[in-house]
């Protein structure tokens, strides 16, 4: 069963579509579920990210946590986008049921795809970050939890 917050960012996802010259675009996806996601951040000079954008092909779910997390990282820092994890998406979405759990990590995945691939074309290293999962593997699920 999913939240009325689930169906909501699932139904009238946010911050849909592409950013042209994007800081950063990080995609992830899970080769046994087919999901897909891909971030778009828009991060100004001080390192504060402006605009967030999403493209997914998955599930329900894994639009829902897309829009999600582009709504949670939206005016954060580097670093606060960075402290963003699956979990702080499944609470802000009411959770999700445990088959699902896999989209938040995309979701979390994506963020820090996203700011690898920005640290990358400004040459800087970003405390904290490491090079992200392109797959989010269902062995990978177990051991988070």
């Amino acid at each position: 069963m999913y939240s009325d917050k689930v169906i909501d960012h699932f139904t009238n996802p946010r911050n849909v579509g592409e950013i042209e010259n994007a800081s950063g675009v990080g995609t992830v996806g899970n080769a046994k579920c087919g999901d897909i996601m891909r971030i778009y951040l828009d991060i100004d000079e001080a390192g504060v990210i402006r605009d967030c954008k999403f493209k997914t092909f998955g599930c329900g779910a894994a639009v829902a946590t897309s829009s999600m997390a582009t709504e949670l990282v939206k005016g954060k820092t580097i670093q606060e986008a960075l402290e963003i994890t699956n979990k702080a998406v499944m609470e802000a979405l009411d959770g999700l049921p445990p088959v699902k759990v896999h989209c938040s990590l995309l979701a979390e995945e994506a963020i820090h795809a996203a700011l690898w691939d920005y640290a990358q074309k400004n040459g800087i290293e970003i405390e904290g970050l490491e090079k992200p999962k392109t797959d989010i593997s269902e062995t990978e699920e177990e051991e988070e939890y």
